[in-house]
């Protein structure tokens, strides 16, 4: 966490009130909470009544396209559209019959094919801002307005976006937005979606309806003040702080292409924070766990996923094979990250894949 974020989440933990509350306590929490929604909503480029407080980016990403659906289902609409390379809390939706849009062998969504899928019968479109796997930068603006051209509700998960590439809910012209916290140095827990004023989800659950009717629940204060502060900061240091990991994500690609990687992503549209990378002959959970006991700690798919022994569908779905998907692991680098940390990776990436590749049986 950021320091700014843990002093003002231990500033508002003594706040006891309930935000709903009518007495003094509850007015105060109140007021602690939507100076939380104003400093947020700044920092997203949205209204504070347009900031609904979740526990996190699932969770946001769950009442934007179940609660979309749901209420667009209600106006006749019967079509969801996800892009293939999702989070699981929006890639979900292909299990209650949503389609998924293709990508091209570079990550990136099909821009021509996905608008072609749009028609007046689709109530929801969902493509992330970037991808939490690979990096990429996905096209929204074209899919974006072919949605608004049919009256489909517009929502894109910028969990990986926020405070990493330059983000904006009003400019970007989205009717759904969701963030969370720990992405940008906020506490784990709290998260949000941005609601476009004229667009109203159907709640996924029961309650007091205290975000907008949309999601119900005590308000988290503590949690939104902190989650604010982290945002407010991530955002006004971004030029900074590509920059610096622009200069860090070069160093781990070099690393990784001197070990015999093949680094998948790395284009012009690429977030700064994220290098996913195939090395051929291994199997990324061998070199995951070498590199684990050397104090590096990468990931093979998504962390959502963890423990799930499965090639990443986002791999798939840009046209890998089974086994490539299965080599692929990504280092992804964040604002505690330091060259230090990358000289450690170098100590220890070419001795692991070489073990890592001795212990495949199928190399």
């Amino acid at each position: 966490m950021r320091q700014v974020a843990i002093e003002a989440l231990n500033r508002h933990l003594s706040i006891v009130g309930n935000p709903s509350a009518l007495h003094v306590a509850g007015q105060r929490a109140r007021r602690a909470l939507e100076e939380a929604r104003e400093q947020l909503a700044a920092a997203v480029g949205a209204h504070p009544t347009e900031v609904v407080f979740t526990s996190g980016g699932s969770e946001a990403d769950s009442i934007a396209v179940v609660g979309g659906m749901r209420a667009q289902e209600a106006a006749g609409r019967s079509r969801c559209l996800v892009s293939a390379i999702e989070h699981p809390a929006v890639l979900g939706m292909t299990e209650r019959g949503a389609e998924t849009l293709p990508v091209t062998h570079d990550g990136a969504v099909d821009v021509e094919r996905a608008v072609a899928l749009v028609d007046g019968d689709v109530g929801v479109v969902s493509v992330m801002a970037v991808n939490n796997e690979t990096g990429i930068v996905q096209p929204l603006e074209p899919i974006r307005r072919a949605a608004r051209a049919v009256g489909a509700w517009f929502h894109t998960d910028a969990v990986q976006a926020l405070g990493h590439v330059p983000l904006s809910f009003r400019d970007g012209g989205f009717d759904l937005m969701s963030v969370s916290a720990h992405k940008v140095g906020g506490p784990v827990g709290v998260g949000a979606l941005a609601v476009r004023r004229s667009v109203r989800p159907g709640a996924i659950g029961l309650g007091g309806g205290q975000e907008r009717e949309v999601r119900s629940g005590t308000g988290m204060v503590a949690l939104a003040a902190s989650f604010a502060a982290a945002a407010e900061q991530a955002v006004a240091e971004l030029e900074a702080e590509t920059l610096r990991l622009r200069g860090l994500q070069q160093r781990v690609v070099d690393l990784v292409s001197g070990c015999g990687g093949a680094v998948n992503t790395i284009r012009a549209e690429h977030a700064p924070h994220i290098v996913n990378v195939t090395f051929p002959g291994l199997r990324a959970d061998d070199l995951l766990f070498l590199l684990d006991q050397r104090g590096v700690y990468a990931s093979v798919g998504s962390a959502c996923r963890a423990g799930v022994h499965q090639p990443s569908e986002v791999l798939l779905a840009m046209g890998r094979s089974a086994d490539e998907a299965a080599a692929t692991l990504r280092f992804s680098l964040g604002h505690t990250s330091t060259g230090a940390d990358v000289d450690r990776l170098a100590e220890v990436l070419p001795g692991s894949v070489a073990r890592a590749r001795a212990a495949n049986p199928s190399a």
